[in-house]
Order: C-alpha cells, then structure tokens, then sequence
C-alpha cells in the first residue's frame, strides 16, 4: 500500500473518535448540521456531511445530544445540542484526551 493511502487509512481512525468529542463541545452552544461542518472544518476537523449527519442522529439517540425545529427562517433547519449527559461525556473524554497527549508526548521525548 502506497505510504500516502496508508497514512489516509490510519489518520482517519485516529480522528473519528475525536469528532465525536469535538461535536459535543461544539454544540454546547445550539447549532445546525451545515453550520456545524463548517465551524469543525475551521477547527481542523474536516468531516464529510454524509459523516456527520448520522452521527448526529447517533448522539442523540444515545441521549448526548438534543434537538429542536427552527421554523422561523425561510428555511426550517434542526438545531442540535450537548445535553447534561452529553456535557457529562464530553468533560470524561476531554479529560482522557489530556492524560492519552500527556502519555504520547512522554513517548515521543523517551524516543
């Protein structure tokens, strides 16, 4: 496999957890799907849409996430948000990403 695919391969699976966790702070604050992709691409966290929607779907049926109609707009849009659960998840998973940076850069200095 050539390096370039494989590297692909690999960065794809060390990035799809941490969409998961980019999404529910992101999302602290209301947000819709196509404003979210946009606001996680400017972070460094390019997903593609037919990614993100289903894990939307996903989160909030796992109850880390809620969801509400805005049919104010011409446009009706669905606003997603981190639910206490979700806050709860995300304030766990920020903490294990802390202590897993730590362990990779002591690997990194031991090297």
């Amino acid at each position: 496999m050539p390096a370039d695919e494989l590297y692909a391969l690999h960065q794809q699976e060390l990035r799809r957890g941490t969409v998961v966790l980019a999404c529910l702070l992101i999302l602290k604050q209301p947000n819709y799907g196509y404003a979210l992709l946009d606001q996680l691409d400017r972070s460094g966290f390019a997903v593609d849409a037919n990614t993100l929607y289903p894990l939307l779907r996903r989160l909030e049926k796992q109850g880390l996430l809620t969801s509400d109609w805005n049919t104010e707009e011409s446009r009706p849009r669905k606003f997603y948000c981190t639910s206490d659960q979700g806050l709860a998840l995300a304030d766990l998973l920020s903490r294990d990403w802390n202590e897993l940076h730590t362990a990779f850069h002591a690997l990194k200095e031991e090297s």
